[in-house]
């Protein structure tokens, strides 16, 4: 079927309205990038070239030498992310296949009751979860923002319905052979939803490693801060804000995340693919 010119016309305007639109995106990101190896002279001169006029490695080597606390911020972020999205994995993918694949007393409750709680908003949890750390005494630690989102429901809920499309035909082969409920879990069908597990690695990691308002209010010991709470004590720690050390800062923070998704890139866009099929 021939396309007619009208249909190339109109192709080509939403292609330049993409690229302009991806131009726009794109282009604050590779500033501060740039910015990040200029000196805080080029920064606050106005200047938004991408080209660094005097390119120096210095702001980098405050922030991993001289700024003794970074460092340490950044160890804090990667035990919190990392822990907090293995047991979340861990959690997440329990419930889901719990709730698809057995059948027990008020499990559609339980599913219901999930729902209802995905309408409410985390912001209305803050306080009543302060409260409840207080008491157990495990505010200043890392307990604190690990426990309370030591699961999720949306990701439970996504979980749930990648093992509802699950072949039944798998954990039949897998009894035959002897293996119990337990043993077909971790050995068959984690294996098997290595997909959809990368999605809610990505996000959940995300969440953890973005997190500053929850660090705000349960942190107090500034060796205990998380990089998103650091970054902000960082910023004015000289007396004002030094915006080449905070570029390079800033800069530093992302590189993880990036680093994931470039590891589960494949997994992420086949788990989101299945997902939207479903």
């Amino acid at each position: 079927m021939k396309t007619t010119k009208k249909e190339k016309i109109a192709k080509g305007i939403l292609y330049a309205v993409l690229i302009i639109y991806a131009i726009a995106t794109f282009y604050p990101f590779i500033w501060a990038i740039a910015a990040s190896f200029k000196p805080l002279k080029e920064i606050v001169s106005g200047d938004l070239s991408l080209i660094p006029q005097n390119f120096t490695w210095g702001n980098y080597q405050y922030v991993l030498g001289r700024s003794s606390l970074f460092t340490r911020w950044f160890i804090n972020s990667v035990i919190i992310s990392v822990i907090g999205t293995a047991i979340n994995i861990l959690l997440n993918t329990m419930a889901g296949y719990a709730l698809a694949r057995l059948n027990f007393p008020g499990r559609q409750r339980i599913y219901y009751g999930f729902l209802a709680l995905m309408m409410v908003p985390a912001q209305v949890l803050l306080i009543p979860n302060y409260l409840i750390l207080m008491n157990l005494g495990m505010l200043d630690s890392f307990s604190a923002l690990i426990l309370p989102a030591a699961i999720n429901i949306g990701n439970i809920f996504m979980m749930r319905q990648f093992f509802l499309s699950f072949p039944t035909d798998v954990e039949e082969a897998a009894a035959l052979d002897g293996l119990g409920r337990f043993q077909t879990f971790f050995r068959i069908v984690m294996p098997l939803a290595k997909p959809s597990i990368a999605t809610q690695a990505v996000f959940i990691f995300m969440s953890f490693w973005n997190e500053f308002m929850k660090p705000m209010l349960y942190l107090t010991t500034p060796s205990k801060y998380t990089l998103t709470l650091g970054l902000q004590t960082f910023q004015s720690q000289n007396g004002g804000v030094r915006w080449d050390q905070t570029m390079a800062a800033s800069v530093i923070t992302i590189i993880p995340i990036i680093i994931l998704y470039l590891i589960f890139n494949k997994y992420f866009l086949q788990g989101v693919r299945m997902d939207g099929e479903k």
